[in-house]
């Protein structure tokens, strides 16, 4: 599930595991340090250093540092541990490019596959529910946060509607990529004046892809949610326009901008 401070998707563990609880724990905090600005781009992250600010015993904090590294936020350095990436405009292009790929494709097999009533269902009570939240004009603090979680549910269902676990696992991969999950410009664009109407044709865009679910067109549910992921586009092009919003995007401060 999406939260303001992270867009990335937490590997699940043996709740039985305390090594992999504590993995959890270290995985979390690093990503919130991270995407918060704790820790900037070039920063050096070691173990150590880690363990003293979190508590946490060494292990699970390199397991932990791995991760981070395999979601693109860390890389590593030849002189041993990892630095926090900076990544280009054009890398963040190619994530939202990648991730609005796989969900097209997810969309197309599950409407040529066939997607079940009780999924069409949940479906449509999330477009439903946006449409609630968006008749009642700007969305308040209260109402953004149910907005992202609706949305959030959306893409979830629809990731999982063509029943391959295969196409599922690399959509959730594709949006752990930095800033490329359907939430990530999202406080962004909610700053922006014409919000309203672009979170409206957003929800639309939804309930146009659930009737080609319904009609099995997976050529259109394919082609609608890769415009879908336009909007992304649309808003990071906003954000750069506008330095003062890039605080409301998590990692906004990682992302390197041309002179």
């Amino acid at each position: 599930m999406y939260t303001s401070k992270a867009n990335s998707i937490v590997t699940p563990t043996d709740p039985l595991d305390p090594s992999a609880s504590q993995t959890v724990r270290a995985l979390l905090r690093l990503r919130e340090m991270i995407l918060d600005g704790e820790l900037p781009a070039g920063e050096r992250i070691s173990e150590p250093v880690v363990a003293e600010i979190t508590g946490i015993s060494r292990t699970p904090i390199r397991t932990a540092l791995v991760r981070l590294q395999e979601e693109g936020l860390l890389e590593p350095i030849r002189s041993g541990g990892f630095r926090v990436r900076a990544f280009s405009v054009d890398e963040i292009r190619d994530a939202i490019e990648v991730r609005g790929t796989l969900e097209g494709l997810a969309a197309r097999l599950a409407a040529e596959r066939g997607v079940s009533a009780e999924t069409l269902e949940a479906l449509t009570a999330c477009v439903e529910r946006i449409d609630r939240l968006l008749e009642q004009g700007d969305p308040d603090e209260a109402r953004f946060e149910a907005y992202v979680e609706a949305n959030a549910r959306f893409h979830e269902l629809l990731a999982a509607a063509c029943g391959s676990e295969v196409v599922h696992r690399q959509v959730a991969r594709g949006n752990a990529l930095p800033f490329a999950s359907p939430n990530g410009f999202l406080r962004a664009q909610a700053a922006r004046p014409d919000a309203l109407r672009i979170l409206t044709i957003a929800n639309a865009q939804h309930r146009a892809v659930v009737d080609a679910l319904a009609s099995r067109e997976g050529t259109r549910a394919e082609a609608l949610m890769r415009e879908h992921a336009r909007i992304a586009h649309r808003n990071l092009q906003a954000t750069l326009a506008n330095p003062r919003v890039m605080d409301l995007i998590p990692g906004g401060r990682l992302i390197r901008q041309k002179s």
